[in-house]
């Protein structure tokens, strides 16, 4: 399978799983370094929205008593499953859209769908 380069010189699908890595700061962090690779932002954007909003959810049940630990739990951990599979498919170079989000994503990032820019 062949993947081209980014600006900084790395496949990306490598680069479009490190924008996965460390959750939403390095989305945040390649949102800024990468320029030119489109599928590499389109992740960093997704990866940004998803990660940054389960963070701000989590914290703000975390403050309802006892359920809010639970709740807190269950989203830690559909968190982690949407890590994992959001790694997976940016490996494989794959433009896997989460529902909602995937969406957002293409219209903050580019202002049309994803297909329509590679057009």
């Amino acid at each position: 399978m062949y993947h081209k380069k980014t600006s900084l010189g790395l496949d990306e699908n490598i680069e479009s799983i490190l924008t996965y890595a460390g959750i939403w700061v390095t989305g945040l962090i390649f949102l800024f370094i990468e320029k030119e690779n489109n599928h590499v932002r389109f992740h960093a954007m997704q990866s940004l929205i998803t990660f940054f909003s389960l963070f701000i959810a989590s914290s703000l049940i975390l403050v309802i008593p006892v359920i809010g630990v639970m709740i807190s739990s269950l989203i830690t951990f559909i968190g982690t499953v949407l890590w994992f599979l959001l790694m997976y498919k940016a490996y494989n170079g794959e433009i896997f859209k989460l529902p909602f989000i995937g969406n957002l994503a293409e219209e903050l990032t580019f202002g049309e769908s994803f297909e329509e820019k590679n057009k």
